[in-house]
């Protein structure tokens, strides 16, 4: 499994280039990719810097066609929230599903964030390319969202998910199959926690450590 990271550090970026890690791009950060490194495109519809409007989305998103060749999924835009309660998945649904078209007519493999509430019957597989796990941290640790993870592998969709900033969510989420995560673990503190992020260890299905 890869982690998706801000490429923070000049020694973050040499590990993004040997392949130990995989950047995510925002259109707040206004990172480009950088070069061979495999890489995803999210909102940041709920980062501290927020979502910049469609309009500015979607040029953003032309800026970045040269690198698409390594892009993994671009996620469409979102909604999260909580109090919302279950209905939070099938309203962020209807504000993402008009841009999954988009997002594949420019070259791009498709994501859908899937929200608190969201079945694995709701979710249009043959419009999509990636499942992106979002929503609460208890809803992505729950049966329903495990239930959409083991259907996105079923349907040779990409698995992603988002906001895995501990060892323990780390352990969890590769057990779980997904062939990515991201957080904003190495941000803070990026040289000392990259090397932290890297001795994450792997889960062992016979119990213990590895």
């Amino acid at each position: 499994m890869l982690y998706l990271a801000n490429p923070s550090s000049p020694k973050v970026r040499d590990a993004m280039r040997a392949g130990e890690l995989g950047q995510m791009c925002t259109p707040a950060e206004g990172r480009m990719p950088l070069p061979d490194v495999e890489w995803a495109a999210d909102t940041g519809c709920y980062s501290r810097k927020g979502y910049p409007g469609d309009a500015r989305w979607i040029a953003w998103l032309e800026k970045l066609l040269p690198w698409r060749e390594n892009c993994l999924f671009v996620s469409a835009p979102d909604r999260f929230e909580p109090a919302l309660g279950e209905r939070m998945g099938s309203a962020s649904l209807e504000r993402s599903r008009p841009w999954l078209p988009l997002i594949r007519n420019l070259g791009y493999p498709a994501a859908l964030v899937a929200q608190n509430g969201l079945t694995v019957e709701d979710v249009p597989w043959h419009e999509i390319d990636a499942l992106f796990v979002g929503g609460t941290t208890e809803w992505k640790l729950s049966r329903a969202a495990h239930r959409l993870e083991i259907a996105a592998k079923e349907h040779g969709k990409h698995l992603h998910v988002g906001r895995v900033n501990s060892a323990r969510r780390w352990q969890i989420t590769e057990l779980f199959g997904c062939d990515t995560a991201d957080g904003t673990f190495i941000t803070y503190g990026p040289d000392q926690n990259l090397d932290r992020q890297a001795r994450w260890p792997v889960p062992n299905l016979f119990g213990g450590q590895p």
